[in-house]
């Protein structure tokens, strides 16, 4: 009895002890040793896209990222999706609201209404429903180029750039190829304006 005693001491204890070393071993790998050698090499292959795919202006000022959207108040600058979060990333998501949902029906009412005020030239019939609609993310930067082109009636008219040279402006800033489900053509807001910019001050 003694003799099963002590063995069975012994095994708790080697039992305890591989335990104790395996934890260590797979903090020292997956903890410190994975993180450090997957960011160098994120670091040393794709830095751009590693440290927030950051986006300068001509100035060399970081401005923002061409992954997450942005606000423009300013009806002189090509608007992007709507967003219910403000484009917060730290809140992804936005309200799943359907269709008959009343807060949807209002918000929808006062983004027509808003549109109105601001292109009187392009009736809401011709406006992409991108433009009108929540991303599922609420942190979309792009639009599609019809939804960029539908606005260059206001632009046109508030910074006096003929119309032609916006729409070849679009083209330039214009992404990806159109494959259905497998993608579409798209036009990051962010690029679109501060290249707007640049055109602007010339």
């Amino acid at each position: 009895m003694k003799t099963t005693a002590k063995f069975e001491e012994v095994s708790h204890g080697s039992i305890w002890l591989i335990a104790l070393r395996s934890s260590l071993l797979f903090i020292v790998i997956c903890g410190i040793a994975y993180p450090l050698a997957s960011t160098g090499l994120a670091q040393l292959i794709f830095p751009y896209q590693a440290n927030g795919s950051m986006v300068k202006d001509s100035t060399g000022r970081t401005v923002g990222s061409e992954l997450i959207g942005q606000s423009y108040t300013d009806p002189s600058f090509f608007q992007g999706r709507i967003s219910s979060i403000n484009y917060d990333a730290a809140g992804s998501g936005s309200n799943n609201y359907a269709p008959s949902n009343p807060e949807l029906l209002k918000r929808v009412k006062e983004s027509i209404t808003q549109w109105e005020k601001e292109n009187p030239e392009v009736p809401v019939s011709e406006v992409p429903i991108d433009l009108i609609t929540n991303s599922g993310s609420g942190l979309d930067p792009h639009i599609t180029p019809a939804a960029a082109e539908v606005q260059i009636p206001r632009i046109s008219a508030l910074r006096h750039i003929q119309e032609d040279q916006l729409k070849q402006l679009v083209e330039q800033n214009t992404e990806g190829r159109d494959l259905g489900v497998f993608g579409e053509k798209r036009v990051n807001v962010l690029k679109l304006n501060l290249a707007l910019e640049e055109l602007s001050s010339k």
